[in-house]
């Protein structure tokens, strides 16, 4: 009979670390977007780290191409088309059965509630767009998080550190990046345009390089306490830049913080509603917060994800209802056969609406129908001012 002995992971191992604090590991919360080479590498130390919960976000699926630098996917992964996110949290967890890993298949941008950001002890940033980055930014600012970001191709990786008050990654594009930000250069595209040359987008020698830096710079954000001096020497407002055809490191002083970026401001202060969740409908969360706020007028604003009811095209001169969040759009379209035949020789107007009152005609709609997420926040405009308010009813 298997030795069925309750254990605490990592007794007798990181209890032998002067540095490290088992209890507040085990309590704490990362948030990893990106579910990729550097996800798999971040979820594999995070795990074996016994970090106590840990949510991963990724919208693509396994292909074949992920499999030679992603060490928690299979061969069957990749046939089957399974969701990144949802295989790595599957496979951190027989990894460590101690801890909790959700995933979440969707946009880190409009499908993740703000309030898993607000709740997190530090994010770390697995992707591969500018864009991506750029939205992931700002999240973490909303929600005064510090983040860890990370970066490969080829032989080399990056690796920088994100706080509010020090430095933010939009403060650092330049005008040519910024002009740039909405390409998305993902790890696939770059194999099939340089598959005629022979070369591949990254090494699993640099995914497990840069993925242990940045969980290593995440601990250090989870043990620090106010007040209290570290033995750490942090990357947070630096570069590390790792160069393995020459086996060199460095580290640049990399801070940008500008007084007027927009990026910087912060949603607070919060007010938790365990009346409000993702699933009430429209009207009846427009209600509670009438009720809540004591307001007489009162409007959501969807800043993240406009909501569409139809998009219509001019050649031929036709009208599709389509009735899902802008999030969904691009899927909606190449799903579907004939939208997506009309795409290629005509452009859609999408007829939407980024607010939300009394007047939205499809009130009984529930807010995640529309676009909203569950323990997201509002962005509440009323007759007495603006409130940010959340969904806590979705954490019962």
């Amino acid at each position: 009979m298997a030795d069925e002995r309750k254990y605490e992971w990592g007794e007798g191992v990181y209890t032998l670390l002067s540095w490290f604090k088992q209890d507040r590991v085990k309590n704490a919360h990362v948030l990893v977007a990106g579910a990729g080479a550097l996800g798999n590498e971040v979820v594999k130390n995070l795990a074996l780290f016994g970090v106590g919960h840990i949510t991963v976000v990724d919208f693509d699926r396994i292909e074949v191409s992920n499999l030679t630098r992603s060490v928690l996917f299979r061969e069957q992964d990749a046939f089957s088309h399974a969701y990144k996110a949802q295989v790595v949290a599957e496979r951190a967890m027989e990894i460590n059965p101690q801890i909790r890993v959700d995933a979440i298949v969707g946009n880190l941008f409009s499908e993740v509630g703000f309030g898993i950001y607000r709740r997190a002890d530090v994010v770390i940033g697995c992707l591969d767009s500018r864009l991506a980055r750029y939205q992931l930014n700002r999240l973490c600012m909303r929600a005064g998080k510090t983040w860890v970001d990370g970066s490969i191709e080829n032989l080399t990786g990056v690796v920088r550190v994100y706080a509010p008050g020090v430095n933010c990654y939009e403060c650092g594009l330049s005008r040519e990046e910024f002009n740039h930000i909405m390409l998305r250069t993902g790890c696939a595209d770059v194999v099939r345009t340089q598959s005629s040359a022979g070369r591949v987008a990254t090494t699993p020698v640099s995914a497990s390089i840069i993925g242990a830096m940045q969980v290593q710079e995440a601990l250090k954000v989870i043990h620090q306490e106010s007040g209290e001096p570290t033995p750490f020497k942090s990357l947070t407002g630096k570069m590390l830049r790792y160069e393995g055809m020459n086996c060199t490191t460095k580290v640049y002083n990399f801070a940008s913080w500008k007084s007027n970026c927009p990026a910087h401001r912060r949603w607070e202060p919060v007010r938790e509603c365990p009346r409000l969740k993702a699933s009430l409908t429209v009207t009846r969360a427009l209600d509670v917060l009438r009720q809540e706020l004591g307001v007489k007028a009162v409007e959501i604003n969807m800043c993240n994800n406009k909501f569409i009811d139809f998009i219509a095209c001019d050649n031929p001169e036709r009208e599709f209802r389509v009735m899902i969040p802008e999030s969904r759009l691009d899927h909606h379209i190449s799903s579907d056969r004939e939208l997506r035949q009309l795409s290629y020789r005509t452009l859609f107007h999408k007829h939407f609406y980024e607010n939300l009152d009394y007047d939205f005609p499809y009130g009984d709609l529930t807010l995640q129908q529309v676009g909203i997420p569950p323990l997201d926040v509002l962005q509440v405009t009323t007759d007495r001012g603006q409130f940010f308010v959340e969904l806590t009813g979705d954490l019962t």
